[in-house]
């Protein structure tokens, strides 16, 4: 893999302290926010017989961007489709949050949209997936002890309620679905602590076609994922394009370009999920799925699919995926994650 390097960027205008409020939670009280220690592995030059490769794809390249991972938290409720940007993002997480529907992380290095959107708030479960980055979340607000969480996590904060740049509204959709997020912008403001490039989060085959799924696995024309009863996120593999298509239920996803939503892999984690002391303005409690531990998941890659095993041994860490106690790698290209949650979510092949 690439060097790790600090990064240097424009210094960021300073922000001032306020109170951050959620655009769509407010506290109820309660749990103090954890205390995180980054211990995330910073890797150094590659062995001599590496291939140097953009990180979080494992896509070969001889000129790897000197930049931090991006991650922006982005909507999925049926207002906010089609989203801006998805079909750029390297790794794309995708959580329940209450009511079942589900939003996403999404983490962009390797190409770098002009916008995102829509942009929203960020939930309990996200420190834990952009920690191991060491790089740059926007979003648009949180309660305050989620906002600390990921602080606290070592990941830099961009906000839009904070005032920090990059933020707009879309004047062609209602709000809240309509926060845009100026990608170059978001850039401009990492400080001098971000790693550049990013660690790699999962370890990828050398040649699509090569990965464990696509060389072990069963083959399958439908990767279904059931999250809960408002979200099914079903995956199509297309020979044709060598990728899994996304539907969200029965209809098929695209980006406000036109570009339907694929993925070289796709990652389900089954993990437990429980509910919080905090309510969003409904009352409704604010789900954590726990991403510290292990557990069973599948992997979707080449047309086929495979049972592996994953774990996490605190906050920082990456995700680490084996079969059989042997490592797991995936086939070079953009990877969604589907975060099923054990006691009701689901997944099956056909």
């Amino acid at each position: 893999m690439p060097r790790t390097t600090p990064f240097r960027s424009r210094p960021a205008a300073a922000c001032v302290a306020v109170v951050v409020l959620a655009l769509t939670a407010c506290t109820s009280g309660g749990d103090p926010a954890p205390t995180v220690t980054p211990s995330a592995d910073k890797s150094g030059p590659p062995a001599p017989d590496e291939v140097p490769a953009w990180p979080l794809t494992g896509v070969p390249s001889d000129d790897v961007a000197q930049r931090p991972a991006l991650a922006v938290k982005v909507e999925n409720a049926p207002e906010a489709r089609p989203q801006t940007g998805l079909e750029a993002a390297d790794i794309v997480w995708e959580e329940v949050v209450e009511g079942g529907i589900t939003r996403f992380v999404a983490v962009y290095h390797s190409t770098i949209p002009d916008t995102v959107e829509p942009v929203r708030s960020v939930r309990p479960m996200d420190p834990a997936i952009v920690a191991p980055l060491d790089g740059i979340l926007a979003y648009s607000g949180a309660q305050p002890p989620f906002i600390e969480a990921v602080e606290k996590s070592g990941t830099q904060s961009v906000i839009m309620d904070r005032g920090d740049a990059g933020f707009s509204r879309d004047p062609e959709r209602s709000a809240p679905h309509n926060v845009i997020g100026d990608m170059h912008a978001f850039l401009d403001q990492a400080d001098d602590e971000r790693t550049a490039p990013p660690p790699a989060q999962f370890a990828y085959a050398d040649e699509a076609g090569e990965g464990t799924a696509a060389t072990d696995g069963k083959k399958a024309g439908t990767f279904d994922v059931e999250l809960s009863p408002a979200q099914r996120s079903v995956w199509d593999w297309s020979g044709k394009q060598d990728a899994w298509l996304r539907s969200d239920g029965s209809t098929e996803a695209v980006s406000t370009s036109g570009d339907r939503l694929a993925a070289a892999n796709v990652l389900a984690l089954s993990a437990d999920v429980v509910d919080t002391r905090y309510k969003d303005p409904s009352g409704a409690p604010v789900p954590e799925t726990k991403l510290v531990g292990s557990g069973k998941g599948a992997l979707a890659s080449g047309g086929k699919v495979v049972a592996v095993e994953w774990s996490k041994k605190d906050v920082a860490s990456p995700v680490e995926l084996t079969r059989g106690g042997e490592p797991v790698e995936l086939d070079p290209g953009s990877t969604w994650v589907e975060l099923v949650p054990k006691e009701s979510g689901s997944w099956t092949t056909r």
